[in-house]
C-alpha cells in the first residue's frame, strides 16, 4: 500500500511516526543557506533538457539574481530569453512575450551586449508565442544596433511572414538568402507549407514537398508536422489520416511528439471530436511521459482541461512503484484558479482510477504554497469530512502570512481552527510560528492562555526550552528542566538549541548544572544506551559546532567545565572522548586536550624517531667493503648497500660479480634487489636461480609484490608459463598484498600474450591471477576476448564475452566485437550479440552499442534508423564515452554525425555535444568548422554554457578571427572555504588540476601575500608536487605553510603521498616522522604508504625501526587493509 503520509508532506517537514524521536535540525537555528546562483542557473538548464519545460517561478528567481549581480553574462541572458517560449507551457503566450520584453530591456539596461544569437532567440520566442510583429522593423532594429543577421535570422523571419500567410514577404527574404548564397534548409520549406496554407492556397502548400525533393532536400519530421498542423487548423481529418498513413508507410513509424502537436492544433482550432483518433495512434510508453505532461499543461493553460485530463488518463498503465500520477495536473489546475467543484471532480476520478493515493492532500499543499487561503480551508474541511488526517504543519503557511502582518489575532484564530479540527500542535509550530511574535516564552504563555489557545503538551515544553536556549537564557532552561511539571523529553529534541545557548553564554556553572541534570535525570534520556552516550554526543556536537576562534576564546571556561563534569562523576565513551580530543587538536588548543581526557580513560601511545643508515655512492662503498673485509670486520650492511647502489645504476653484471665474490655475507634484501634487476634486464635464468636459492616456495619468507610481478612478466615473455603460474600460486599461498598497480601489471602481462594470439597462455595465466582474489578488476578479463579478436575468430570472441559476463558480471570489448561483425557483414552473430545485450541490460543499451558501432564503421544511414527508435532517451554517459573516443582518435566526420543524429534525442545535452565537436576543432586549429558549428548552435536554439563560449572564443582568437559574441569572464574554481581564493591562488589551483605542478610552484613563489593563501590551497599544491615527484619543492611549500598558518597540518592523502616520496628518496627517518604525525593527529595513512615504508626498512635491514613501526601500526593494520603477514615477512626480509 502507498505511504499516504509520504504523499501529503510538504514545505520542509515530514510528519513523524508515532513514538519516534525527531532530531532537531541545526538548520532550524542557523540562517538558511545563501542562494546559490550558479546552482540555480544549472538547475534551469537541466530542467529544460530533462523535462522540456521550466517553472515561471524559477525563471523569475534566476532573473532577479542576475539583476542583483548587475553584470549579466552573454549566455545567461541568452538562457533567460530562450526560456520565454514553449519552455513555459504553464503561462499564456502574451504573458510569455511580455516577460521576454521585460528581460530584454532590463538586461540591456544592465549593460548586456546583444549579438546575433540574442536576436535569433527573441525571434524564436516570437514564433513560439505567435506574437505579431513587423519583420522589416525587426531587421531595422538589428541594423541600428550594428548586428548582422545570419542564416538563422532569415529562416525565422520567413517563418514570421508565413505565420501571417504573407508569402510575398517570405519571398523577399528568400531572395536575400539566395543572393547571399545561403543554403535553403528544411526549416524554410516547413514555413512555406504553413504560409501557403494560411494564405488559403492548400494546393501550393501540399506542393512544397515536391519542390523540396526537386531541390535535393528530403522532407523530414518538421515538414510533415507543418503540413499536419495546417490540416488540423482546417479540421481536415481525412487528410490528416492520409498523411499519417503515408509517413508511417515511408518511415516505418510515427513520431509521438508529432502526434501530440496535432492534438494541440485540433484543440485550438475547435475540433476536439478528432482528437481521440490521433490519441489512439500514440504509443504511451514511459519515455513519452515528459512530452505528455507538457501537452497536458499546455492544454490546461489554454482552457482545455477536460482534453488534458483524457491525455493524463492515457498514462495510467505506466504507474510504477506505487508512485502517484497527476500531481502536476492538479497543481496547474490550482494555479489556474480552477473552481473547487471541478478540482474535487478530478480528485475523485484520479482516486477511483487508482492513479493518485492522496489527491485532496496534494491540492491542499498546492493551495498553501500558492497562498490561496480560502481554497486551503475548504480543502481541509473536505479532508476532515472524508476522515483524512490533518497535520500541524498544514497551518504553517497561514501562520507565516499573519506573522508577516504582525496580526496576533489571526495567529490565535488559526490555532483555534486547527484545535477544532483535532490537530495537536507540536514544538515546531510554537517555536517557529508562535513564540517569534513575543518577547519571550513567558509572555507567549500568558497571551496564549488569555486567548484560550494554551494546550499543554510535550511540544509546548520542547518549544519553550528551545526558545529560551536560542536566546541565551540558560537560567530559564535550567528552571524548565528542573520543574517537576516538565514531562519526559528526549535530549535530542532540543540538543542543537541547547548548544547554541551554551555558545552564547559564559556561565560555566549553568553549563555544568544543565549537563549534570541531563546526565542524572532519567526524564531526559529515554532511549538506550543511556546517559553516558547521550551526554557524550552532546559534548562532541558542542565542540564540533564551535570555530577555532571560539574554542580559543573560551579555552579557560571549557577547561573549568571539563573539571566540573569530572567532579560530578560524569563519564563519556572513549570513542567520543577521542573525537573531542581530535577536534581540540585541530583548533590548536593542545593544552585543553588533557582536560577533556579527564572524562574518559584512554592511553595514547608515542613512538621515538629512529635514525636511518647513511647513503653512499658505489665507489665509496666498494672501498669501505674491501677495507672491512681486510680488517676481518662484519661486511653485511655495507654489502647490502653496495648491491642496492649497483641496482640503482642498473649495473647487473657488476652486481652479480659482487654477489658471487661475497656470497657468504649476502642477506635476503640484497638477493631480492638482484632478482628485480635481472628481471629488468631479461635475465630470466639468473632471476629464477636466485629466487629458488633464497626464496624457495616452501620458505616462510616472501618477496615483495613488485618483484613477484617482475618474475611473472619475464617468465611469460619467455614462454615459461608453468613457472609463471607457480610464482602466482606462491603469491596466493604467502598472502602477498595486491594493489591497483599490481592489477595493472597483470593486465599488461595478459595483454601481451593476447596480442600474440596465445589463447592457452592467456587462459591459464588469467585463471591463476583471478584466484589471487582480483576477479572484480574488469580490466583483467579483457585479454580473454582480445586474443580471439587478434586471431579474427569472431564466434570464439563472442563466446568469451558471454563467458566473462556469466562468470564475472562484466561486459568487455563489446564495441570492438560489434564493429568487426558489422565490417564482416555477419548478421547472424550480430543478432546474437544484440539479443544477449538486450536480455541482460535492456533494449536501450543494445541500441546504443549498435548505434556507436554503425557510426564507427561509417554506416550513417543505418545509425539514423537506430537512434530514431521511438522512446529512446539520451544516455549522457554513453554519448560522452563515444564522443571522447572520437576526439582521441581525431574522427571529425564520425563525431559530426553523432552530433547531427542525436539532435532529436530526448534529454540529449546538445551544448555538451557541440562542446565535444569544438574540442576537436581546437585540436585541429579548424576555425572555419568552429564557425559553422556556432551557426548550428543558434539554429538549434541552444544556450551554450560559459565553457562552450570560452572555447569557441579561444579558437577564433587563436586564428585571428573576430569573436561574434561577448566572451564570458573567467571565473575561478569554487572552494569550500568561507572566502574565495585570490587571482593568483585560483591560477595555482587550476594549474595543479591540469598537472602543471611545477608551473604552479613558480607562481606560488612569486606571490607577495602568502598570508592570504588558504589551507586547502596549500594541500592541493603540495599534493600536486608530490604526484610529480617534486619532493624538495613540496617540502618547501609545507615549510612556508607552517610559517603562515598556525598549526598547519597536511591531510591524510597528502601526508601519505609525502611518505611515499620520502621513501623513494631514501629519507626514511623523515618518512617515519610524518607517519607518527599522521597517527598522533588521529588520521590514518594510506595502505600504499605503509607498505612502501615497511618494504624500504626491510630491504635496509633496519630491525630497530622495523620494530618501532610494528608498534606504531599495531592497532590500525586492519583499518587500512594490510595483511598481518606483511610485517612478519618484512622482519624476516630485514634479517
Amino acid at each position: 500500500s502507498r505511504n499516504v503520509i509520504h504523499q501529503i508532506r510538504f514545505l520542509t517537514v515530514a510528519p513523524q511516526r508515532e513514538g519516534s524521536v525527531k532530531e532537531e535540525r541545526a538548520s532550524d537555528i542557523q540562517n538558511g543557506q545563501t542562494w546559490q546562483f550558479d546552482w540555480a542557473l544549472n538547475k534551469l538548464d537541466n530542467s529544460v533538457r530533462k523535462t522540456g519545460r521550466i517553472p515561471k517561478s524559477l525563471l523569475l528567481k534566476i532573473f532577479n539574481e542576475v539583476c542583483k549581480t548587475e553584470c549579466p553574462g552573454s549566455n545567461q541572458t541568452l538562457l533567460l530569453l530562450r526560456s520565454c517560449g514553449d519552455l513555459l507551457p504553464e503561462v499564456l503566450s502574451p504573458e510569455r512575450t511580455e516577460l521576454a520584453h521585460m528581460i530584454w530591456d532590463k538586461m540591456k539596461e544592465l549593460g548586456a551586449v546583444y549579438d546575433t544569437s540574442h536576436y535569433n532567440a527573441l525571434l524564436k520566442v516570437y514564433l513560439q508565442n505567435e506574437h505579431k510583429f513587423s519583420p522589416t522593423e525587426f531587421l531595422a532594429r538589428m541594423e541600428e544596433a550594428n548586428v548582422q543577421p545570419n542564416r538563422v535570422t532569415y529562416q525565422r523571419l520567413i517563418a514570421a511572414y508565413c505565420n501571417e500567410g504573407d508569402i510575398e514577404g517570405a519571398s523577399k527574404i528568400l531572395g536575400f538568402m539566395k543572393n547571399k548564397d545561403l543554403p535553403i534548409t528544411e526549416a524554410v520549406f516547413s514555413s512555406l507549407v504553413k504560409g501557403h496554407a494560411r494564405s488559403g492556397d492548400m494546393k501550393s502548400a501540399e506542393n512544397v514537398l515536391s519542390v523540396m525533393r526537386m531541390a535535393g532536400v528530403e522532407p523530414g519530421p518538421d515538414t510533415y508536422l507543418s503540413l499536419l498542423n495546417v490540416y488540423a487548423e482546417k479540421g481536415d481529418a481525412n487528410n490528416i489520416k492520409k498523411t499519417l498513413d503515408e509517413i508511417e508507410k515511408s518511415e516505418g513509424y510515427l513520431m509521438d511528439r508529432m502526434l501530440m502537436q496535432v492534438i494541440f492544433s485540433l484543440a485550438k482550432a475547435g475540433y476536439p471530436q478528432y482528437i481521440e483518433d490521433i490519441k489512439e495512434r500514440i504509443k504511451f510508453e514511459r519515455e513519452l511521459i515528459p512530452d505528455a505532461m507538457n501537452l497536458c499543461l499546455t492544454l490546461i493553460t489554454h482552457g482545455f482541461e477536460d482534453i488534458s485530463f483524457r491525455i493524463l488518463k492515457s498514462l495510467n498503465h505506466l504507474s510504477r512503484d506505487n508512485l502517484d500520477q497527476g500531481s502536476f495536473f492538479l497543481q496547474h489546475c490550482v494555479n489556474r484558479d480552477m473552481p473547487v467543484n471541478k478540482l474535487k471532480q478530478f480528485c475523485d476520478e484520479l482516486k477511483e482510477a487508482k492513479m493518485h493515493s492522496a489527491p485532496l492532500q496534494f491540492v491542499l499543499r498546492c493551495a498553501l504554497e500558492a497562498n490561496k487561503s480560502d481554497l486551503a480551508i475548504d480543502v481541509m474541511k473536505m479532508m476532515k469530512a472524508e476522515g483524512l488526517p490533518l497535520r500541524p504543519h498544514y497551518s504553517w503557511p497561514l501562520l507565516v502570512a499573519f506573522q508577516k502582518e504582525k496580526n496576533l489575532k489571526g495567529i490565535f484564530e488559526v490555532l483555534k481552527v486547527m484545535h477544532e479540527l483535532g490537530v495537536e500542535l507540536n514544538a515546531e509550530t510554537y517555536t517557529d510560528y508562535v513564540f517569534k511574535n513575543f518577547a519571550d516564552s513567558e509572555t507567549a504563555h500568558e497571551q496564549l492562555k488569555k486567548n484560550d489557545c494554551l494546550f499543554e503538551t510535550v511540544g509546548l515544553f520542547v518549544a519553550e526550552i528551545r526558545y529560551e536556549a536560542i536566546h541565551g537564557r540558560l537560567n530559564n532552561v535550567l528552571s524548565i528542566l528542573s520543574s517537576a511539571s516538565t514531562p519526559p523529553i528526549d535530549v535530542r529534541q532540543f540538543r542543537n538549541s541547547l548548544i547554541w545557548g551554551f555558545k552564547s553564554s559564559n556561565d560555566v556553572q549553568l553549563w555544568s548544572k544543565i549537563t549534570e541534570l541531563l546526565y542524572k535525570d532519567e526524564r531526559y534520556c529515554l532511549t538506550p544506551p543511556g546517559p553516558t552516550e547521550a551526554v557524550g554526543y552532546f559534548l562532541y556536537h558542542l565542540i564540533d559546532s564551535m570555530s577555532d576562534s571560539e574554542v580559543q576564546a573560551k579555552e579557560e571556561r571549557l577547561r573549568q567545565y571539563f573539571h566540573q563534569l569530572k567532579k560530578m562523576n560524569i563519564v563519556i565513551p572513549a570513542a567520543l572522548c577521542s573525537g573531542i580530543c581530535r577536534l581540540l587538536d585541530s583548533y590548536q588548543v593542545p593544552e585543553l586536550i588533557k582536560d577533556a581526557r579527564l572524562l574518559s580513560h584512554k592511553k595514547f601511545l608515542s613512538t621515538d624517531n629512529i635514525p636511518e643508515s647513511a647513503k653512499s655512492d658505489v665507489s665509496a662503498l666498494e672501498k669501505k667493503l674491501e677495507k672491512r673485509k681486510a680488517e676481518n670486520q662484519p661486511i653485511t650492511d655495507v654489502l647490502k648497500q653496495l648491491i642496492h647502489a649497483l641496482c640503482v645504476e642498473e649495473n647487473m653484471q657488476k652486481a652479480l660479480e659482487v654477489k658471487a665474490k661475497y656470497e657468504p655475507d649476502m642477506v635476503v634484501g640484497g638477493y631480492a634487489a638482484l632478482i628485480n634487476l635481472c628481471c629488468r634486464h631479461d635475465n630470466v635464468e639468473e632471476a629464477m636461480n636466485l629466487k629458488e636459492k633464497v626464496f624457495p616456495r616452501n620458505s616462510p619468507v616472501a618477496l615483495d609484490t613488485g618483484k613477484y610481478v617482475a618474475l611473472v612478466e619475464v617468465l611469460a615473455k619467455h614462454g615459461r608459463v608453468e613457472d609463471a603460474i607457480n610464482i602466482l600460486t606462491e603469491m596466493k599461498e604467502k598472502d602477498v598484498p595486491i594493489s591497483d598497480r599490481t592489477v595493472a601489471s597483470f593486465f599488461r602481462i595478459l595483454n601481451a600474450a593476447a596480442i600474440g594470439g596465445e589463447v592457452e597462455t592467456v587462459n591459464r595465466l588469467h585463471e591463476t591471477i583471478v584466484n589471487l582474489g582480483v576477479a572484480e578488476a574488469a580490466v583483467l578479463h579483457s585479454p580473454l576476448i582480445t586474443v580471439h579478436l587478434e586471431k579474427d575468430d569472431m564466434p570464439a570472441a563472442l563466446e568469451a564475452l558471454i563467458s566473462c559476463y556469466k562468470k564475472y558480471g562484466k561486459i568487455l570489448q563489446l564495441h570492438n566485437i560489434y564493429c568487426k561483425l558489422i565490417e564482416k557483414g555477419d548478421a547472424d552473430l550480430l543478432q546474437k550479440v544484440s539479443d544477449f545485450i538486450s536480455r541482460e541490460y535492456g533494449d536501450m543499451m543494445a541500441l546504443y552499442d549498435l548505434f556507436f558501432a554503425l557510426l564507427q564503421t561509417g554506416k550513417y544511414k543505418e545509425a539514423r534508423r537506430v537512434i530514431e527508435t521511438p522512446g529512446l532517451r539520451a544516455h549522457s554517459g554513453r554519448l560522452q564515452w563515444f564522443a571522447k573516443k572520437c576526439i582521441l582518435s581525431n574522427q571529425m566526420e564520425t563525431l559530426e554525425h553523432l552530433v547531427e543524429l542525436t539532435q532529436n534525442l530526448f534529454e540529449c545535452d546538445r551544448d555538451e555535444m557541440y562542446y565535444c565537436l569544438l574540442q576537436l576543432c581546437e585540436n585541429n586549429d579548424d576555425w572555419r568548422k568552429a564557425e559553422a558549428i556556432w551557426t548550428k548552435i543558434q539554429e538549434e536554439n541552444i544556450v551554450p554554457r560559459e565553457k562552450t563560449l570560452t572555447l569557441l572564443a579561444r579558437i577564433f582568437e587563436k586564428n585571428g578571427q573576430v569573436v561574434p559574441f561577448e566572451v564570458p569572464k573567467v571565473r575561478h574554481e569554487d572552494t569550500r572555504s568561507s572566502s574565495p581564493p585570490n587571482v593568483e591562488e585560483g591560477k595555482i589551483r587550476m594549474l595543479c588540476k591540469k598537472n602543471n605542478a611545477k608551473e604552479a610552484y613558480d607562481v606560488f613563489l612569486k606571490m607577495q601575500r602568502k598570508n592570504d593563501f588558504q589551507h586547502r590551497s596549500y594541500d592541493i599544491l603540495i599534493k600536486a608536487l608530490l604526484m610529480q615527484d617534486c619532493l624538495d619543492e613540496a617540502i618547501n611549500v609545507k615549510r612556508i605553510a607552517e610559517t603562515h598558518i598556525k598549526g598547519f597540518t597536511l591531510n591524510s592523502a597528502a601526508s601519505s603521498l609525502l611518505i611515499i616520496s620520502q621513501v623513494r628518496r631514501d629519507y626514511l627517518k623523515d618518512a617515519i616522522a610524518v607517519l607518527k604525525g599522521i597517527l598522533d593527529s588521529g588520521l590514518l595513512p594510506s595502505r600504499l604508504a605503509v607498505i612502501a615504508l615497511t618494504q624500504a626498512l626491510a630491504e635496509k635491514g633496519d630491525l630497530k625501526n622495523m620494530q618501532a613501526l610494528k608498534t606504531m601500526l599495531e592497532d590500525i593494520i586492519k583499518s587500512i587493509g594490510i595483511s598481518a603477514s606483511l610485517m612478519a615477512n618484512a622482519v624476516a626480509l630485514a634479517y
